[in-house]
């Protein structure tokens, strides 16, 4: 007798990017993301994002303070489209639990708290809160921690 039930796999890892390791991947292609990148072009982790995330991204590019780079909005756009995995923002606040200096960044830490395993980010303001992100489950990490930790480089 053959088991003809669908098997249950669990989703990939869930990672919440913020706006400077999006343009570290597609204005600056940083090959020190590239790893982490890899990760997720493959679907070994799933890249969370919202609506709030992406009109930041837009307001960023739309003030032309990457002009000198002539970023490739369409491929920008289109990456995003195709990987970036569109939930809706938690319901209320998580600050409490973790707030972050710069509330700019609140986002970030609440859509990692309440859904993700990694916040990958440069920004001094979300990194000071790893200690007590970890202790909640949530790993805040640089693009190039990650990739130390996932592949020993």
């Amino acid at each position: 007798m053959t088991n003809t039930s669908p098997s249950l796999t669990s989703p990939p890892p869930a990672v919440v990017l913020d706006t400077n390791i999006v343009f570290d991947w597609l204005v600056f292609d940083n090959a020190g993301c590239r790893p982490l990148i890899d990760a997720v072009e493959s679907g070994r982790l799933r890249w969370l994002a919202t609506q709030d995330m992406r009109d930041e991204l837009a307001h960023v590019l739309g003030r032309g303070v990457l002009a000198a780079w002539s970023p490739d909005e369409s491929r920008l756009w289109s990456t995003w489209d195709r990987l970036a995995c569109m939930v809706t923002a938690p319901p209320g606040s998580l600050a409490p639990r973790l707030r972050c200096g710069d509330p700019d960044d609140q986002k970030f830490v609440e859509l990692a708290l309440a859904q993700a395993q990694w916040l990958i980010s440069r920004d001094r303001a979300v990194l000071k809160l790893a200690k007590r992100a970890a202790a909640l489950g949530v790993h805040i990490v640089t693009p190039e921690r990650w990739v130390m930790l996932h592949t020993g480089a």
